[in-house]
Parts: C-alpha cells; structure tokens; sequence
C-alpha cells in the first residue's frame, strides 16, 4: 500500500511547525527588544544587496517609494538566480568540499558577525556588565560550536536543529531592518522566484534537487530536517556485499565482514566462531544459531548454500523468494555501524512492493532556511505595527504551511513552502492593518465590544 506524509501528519506537522514558530516568536522578540536601539541608528541606513539600487526615505512620494521597492527587489532576486545557478555548476562538476567549506564560511561569517551584532544590541539595551574579552570568548565559542553541529557528523540532532533555528533568527532580525516598502515587494517577488525555481523546467532549485537525487546524496544547503533519517539506496545496485556477517571480537566491539554468497567455507567457519565466543552474538545478527537451526531443519540437505543467505537485523523479516534469495534489510535505527563503514551505498533490499515508495516515507520534511527567514521578516516587519497584524500574519503563514504540507503528501516531490505562506500573510496583514484594526479600535473605544 503506498505510504504518505499523511499517515504520520501530526507529528510531521508539529515537528516543522514548532521551529518555524519558535523562530519567528524570538524574531519578534528581538525586533521589540531593539526597537529603541534600531530607531536610534535609522539616520545612517546601510546598504546591503536588498537595496543597492534605492535608498528609501520617509520624504519620498508614494511613486517614488514603489518604483524604487521594485528595483530593488528585481536586482536582489537576480543575484540570487545567478549565486543559485553557479552553485548547481559547481555541484554539477563535483565541487563538493567546496561548495561545504563555503557554507562553512557562511555559516561562520553569520553567527560570527552577523550575530555578534545583535549580541552586542541585546548587551546594550539591557546595560549588561561584561567586559569584551569575556563577550569576545562566549561569542567565538558560539560560533565554533555552531559550525561544528550543523556540519559535523556524530552531533545530537537537537543541536543541530536549534542552531539551524538560530541563523534563521539572526538573518531575519537583519532583513527586518530594511524599509517597509522595500520589505513587502521583496517577500512577494522572492515567493514566485521561490514558486518558479522550484516548479519550472530549468529551475536552479529543481536542477538542484535532480542533481542530489540522482545522486542519492544530502542538498548542498542549508536545510532544516524535522527528524534524523539514514539514507537508504532504493534499488539494489548490483554490488558484490552478498552477505553482512557481524561478530563480537572484543567487549564493546563489533565486526563487520563482507562475504560472498559463493564460499563453500562459509558455514564451518563461522559455526566454529560462535561456538568459540560462548553464546555472544552481535547486535546486526540477532539469533543467528536458531536461523541456522531452523533454516537446516526446515529445507534439507538440498538448500545448504541458503542456511547462511539470511541476515536480518529485524526479527520475521526473512521470508524466502522464489529465486532462493532473501532479502536483506538494515534497519537505519538498528545499524549505524553500516553506514559509518561506508556500506551504506551497497546495501542490497529486495523488496516485493514499490520500494522507491517505502523509502520515501521514511524520510522527514525538509526545510530550507530561507523560509525560516523570510516567514521571520514577514512577522516581524508586522510587530513594527501593531501585535493584532502579528497574530494575523502568523495564522497565515502557518496556514500555508499547513497546505504546502497537504500538497507535499499529494504530489510527492519538492514543492516551494514561500508562495502560499507569503502571499496569505501579505493578504493578512493588509486587510487587518487597513480593515479590521480600525474597526476593533472603533469599536473599543465606543464601548461597543470589550
């Protein structure tokens, strides 16, 4: 039967929606906090790529402001095509450690910089007593730390995640200082460059993700994953690991061997190794000596190459097919070792039933950064207003969030998470900043409703 994301619809939900929302909750936070801080230092607007073209200011018309807004966002969503395609050059050429020493760098260069901004903000607006070799040691620790967990191997996934969540809040916090008209035009033309880079033949993202695919390999990106998976190569690829035998040697060791279906010394040699480790078996093979019991009795003197064609790490799960093969399972929970060995890749699983779709389903949402950051801005640009529009615009994006995952369990494959959720919260906070906020105060203030 074929599996879906609905099956498993809540915790898949909760387990993308609790960042995002804690993301943008701290965002808003922040933009709250600094406000005082921010309106201090408006005089001197600095240039970034999201307005190299204009500056806006508060004396210019309407017009001026628009035009202006949509050249910005124009040049921005440009350079992100042209940054985009080079980087699915480079992954197309195999480009790899570069590709991660730059997100390495980029990485660095945010906690480092980027963050250590805010830091100081946060240290001045709360009049904190710490001297700056103190602050220069916790904030080169942080930013240590950071990088190591979110492109090491062998950290705790939950630590991963909250620094992922972390460079989400530290670039929203900066994209929230860009000015309003500037912010709403980019959030819109950033979802349909989102809606056509992902969707339209050619698309930089769509050509990324066919190249990573193809490749059976992790995007070279940064992407917020809602629960650790190990992956798993769909089909068989023909490789010569015809068996995975797995041995105590030492307490707290354990051996893995390849071996080959065809060697005639197989089942003497490893009776004799069992018998030799006193009833110690390896987690990968569990009940070794009853299979070999069962299997002999079972299928007699005529199918002696079979008795040692099955290990499963998985108890009933070595049903026999009709080519005298069984298929061979490695459960991602109950065999790390396999894939720390590099064996990943080879492993055989001979599945009677769609085992692309199998393998699909086992796989959590993944989440790019960017929508963390720019569903962030979107709430936090609202918090300059008032916190009706906050509530609103929050509603919104994890409305749309909510449809992008529906239509992610419909049509199986990558789909862009900004359009829906941007455009509901632009609708959102239009329509309550101009409709419902002046009706609520009216009313308010008429003692017509409490």
């Amino acid at each position: 039967m074929e599996s879906s994301i609905l099956d498993t619809l809540g915790v898949e939900i909760i387990g993308v929606m609790s960042p995002v929302s804690v993301c943008m909750l701290l965002v808003v936070l922040l933009v709250y906090t600094l406000s005082s801080v921010t309106s201090s230092t408006a005089a001197g607007t600095i240039r970034t790529a999201a307005n190299l073209v204009y500056l806006e200011s508060p004396s210019d018309s309407t017009t001026q402001k628009l035009e202006g807004a949509l050249l910005n966002a124009l040049v921005f969503v440009v350079l992100i095509a042209i940054v985009t395609f080079v980087l699915v050059v480079l992954y197309y050429y195999n480009f790899t450690n570069f590709l991660k020493n730059y997100m390495r760098f980029s990485a660095f260069f945010v906690l480092g910089t980027m963050g250590g901004s805010i830091f100081l903000s946060v240290i001045q607006q709360f009049s904190l007593p710490i001297d700056s070799i103190t602050c220069f040691l916790l904030l080169f620790n942080f930013t240590v730390v950071g990088v190591l967990s979110v492109f090491s191997n062998g950290v705790p996934i939950f630590v991963r995640q909250t620094y992922m969540v972390v460079l989400g809040i530290i670039v929203a916090a900066w994209f929230t200082k860009l000015p309003e008209w500037t912010t709403w035009v980019l959030l819109l033309a950033l979802a349909v460059y989102d809606l056509v880079a992902v969707l339209a033949p050619g698309g930089p993202l769509k050509l990324l993700v066919e190249l990573a695919s193809s490749r059976d390999e992790e995007l070279p990106a940064l992407v917020y994953e809602a629960r650790p998976v190990v992956s798993r190569s769909p089909v068989s690829r023909g490789s010569n690991l015809g068996l995975l035998v797995g041995g105590v040697s030492e307490p707290g060791s354990v051996e893995l061997q390849a071996v080959s279906r065809d060697n005639p010394n197989l089942r003497d040699s490893e009776a004799g190794n069992l018998a030799n480790e006193g009833g110690e078996t390896s987690p990968l093979v569990p009940n070794l000596r009853d299979r070999r019991t069962s299997s002999s009795s079972g299928s007699g003197s005529g199918s002696r190459s079979s008795d040692y064609s099955v290990v499963d790490v998985r108890l009933d799960r070595g049903a026999q097919f009709s080519n005298g093969e069984s298929e061979i399972v490695v459960d991602e929970e109950m065999s790390p070792l396999v894939d720390m060995l590099g064996w990943g890749g080879d492993r055989e699983q001979t599945r009677g039933e769609a085992p692309e779709e199998s393998m699909a389903a086992t796989r959590g949402i993944k989440l790019g950064l960017g929508d963390f950051v720019f569903y962030s801005v979107l709430v936090g640009r609202a918090a300059m207003y008032d916190l009706m529009t906050v509530y609103a615009c929050y509603l919104a994006i994890i409305s749309g969030l909510g449809c992008t995952l529906i239509l992610l369990s419909v049509c199986h494959r990558a789909l862009p998470a900004l359009p829906i959720s941007i455009t509901l919260g632009v609708i959102f906070y239009f329509l309550t900043r101009l409709l419902m906020e002046p009706f609520v105060v009216g009313t308010s203030s008429n003692l017509m409703m409490f």
